[in-house]
């Protein structure tokens, strides 16, 4: 079942597969989130699932059991 995925502050909406990468998600979206490693370690591409925990988007993928989710991005100029 697609899940709704919302960015803010840039408020796009999205529909996304459950399991999907993040990152993809984002990239499919428009939306830019920084990366480094692509493989969790910097954090570069850290974002917060809203109400749950803070996430890498580079091995994240949309979780189960949500109808939508909001994630907010941060914005660090040491990675734009």
């Amino acid at each position: 079942m697609p899940v709704q995925v919302q960015f803010i502050p840039d408020n796009i909406t999205v529909m996304a597969e459950v399991g999907e990468p993040l990152l993809q998600v984002s990239q499919r979206a428009g939306v830019n989130i920084p990366t480094g490693c692509l493989s969790g370690a910097c954090h570069a591409c850290e974002v917060e699932i809203m109400g749950q925990d803070l996430v890498c988007a580079c091995i994240s993928g949309v979780p189960a059991g949500h109808l939508k989710i909001v994630i907010a991005l941060y914005d660090d100029p040491a990675w734009t």
